[in-house]
């Protein structure tokens, strides 16, 4: 499996239908994404807070990438300059640009 790294410490991990986006600055470690037919599919965060990453997971299954940026990206944790949502905006940018 090709592995792309990028400034900040992230690396994402292109895998066959999806792929993992390691992060840091968050309580998460890392993102599985997988979209099919366009749209996101499934999103599975590792560690973090479980409840409300499963809720945002539900909530963005079933939208457009683009959809889920605009509505995730710029969102803090707290005094972090990132939070979770947002990590997952980025990793989704990164994805639909290749």
């Amino acid at each position: 499996m090709p592995k792309i790294c990028y400034n900040h410490s992230l690396e994402i991990q292109f895998e066959k239908d999806g792929f993992t986006y390691d992060i840091q600055g968050t309580c998460s470690t890392s993102i599985d994404v997988e979209l099919k037919d366009g749209v996101i599919d499934s999103v599975k965060f590792t560690g973090g807070c479980n409840g409300n990453l499963q809720g945002i997971s539900a909530l963005v299954k079933g939208m457009k990438p683009e959809e889920a940026i605009s509505r995730l990206k710029g969102i803090r944790c707290g005094f972090k300059p990132t939070s979770c949502p947002d990590q997952l905006a980025h990793a989704l940018e990164e994805m639909i640009a290749q």
